[in-house]
């Protein structure tokens, strides 16, 4: 019997350290606390995905643009939903098996981000966007504020048509204003599809390329726009009211 238990024990020692550390991360997790659009679907999705990961999330509603400028995260790293957690930052649609990895590693940095919102990444890999799966990289966020590839992954790009630069003649979308957010500089679209960046129908949140283009429109309008991607992160160009 005493035998037995030996082996049992040595055999659990083994499968113990042929597992990364980052793997063995404690089963109990500091709760997540993430800042959003209330309009956000993207951002409510990647939500559920930690959540049936294992972490508790706290959700307020309120915006993410002060809170980013607060934890010190700088701007080029920027998405639609901000996260904090056991200290670190998380910007963005970041996998949880790299934040999991951080809160094991803990090294001196701000967090993790994956700027903009790349498809195939959580939350922003629902069945609407099929089996498309773009690249990216989730970053590591340095003291000084410079970023290194923390995990990379390749998607499946073949045939993905790259998105529109602002040089381009841009095709008009249509949608329903949901939220203006001058004092971040923001809207809430839920539009039809985006053909010039391979988007589908969504409810979703966008910069805007110039603020004045807030002042146009209000919540309930029915408009047509232009948007292209800005520095990774999703911008409206143009948008103008429908009869």
């Amino acid at each position: 019997m005493q035998r037995r238990s030996l082996i049992s024990a040595a055999a659990a020692f083994t499968a113990a350290i042929a597992l990364p550390a980052w793997s063995q991360t404690p089963t109990v997790l500091p709760v997540l606390q993430v800042w959003k659009d209330p309009n956000c679907g993207c951002c409510q999705d990647w939500v559920k995905y930690l959540q049936a990961d294992g972490f508790q999330v706290q959700v307020f509603d309120t915006g993410n643009t002060a809170v980013r400028k607060r934890l010190g995260l700088p701007e080029k790293f920027g998405s639609c939903h901000t996260g904090l957690i056991g200290g670190y930052v998380i910007e963005g649609h970041v996998n949880a098996r790299e934040i999991r990895r951080l809160l094991t590693e803990k090294p001196k940095a701000i967090g993790l981000a994956v700027p903009g919102m790349p498809v195939g990444s959580p939350g922003m890999d629902g069945a609407v966007y099929g089996e498309r799966r773009d690249a990216y990289d989730v970053l590591l966020v340095q003291p000084d504020g410079t970023g290194r590839v923390y995990q990379h992954y390749a998607g499946n790009t073949a045939g993905f048509k790259r998105t529109a630069t602002t040089a381009e003649a841009l095709p008009m979308a249509e949608g329903e204003v949901r939220k203006v957010d001058t004092a971040a500089g923001k809207i809430s679209l839920k539009h039809g599809e985006i053909k010039n960046l391979d988007m589908p129908p969504m409810t979703m949140v966008f910069q805007v390329g110039d603020p004045a283009l807030l002042g146009k429109v209000k919540a309930g309008d029915k408009v047509r726009f232009t948007a292209t991607q800005v520095n990774g992160a999703y911008t409206v160009m143009s948008i103008e009211t429908m009869p």
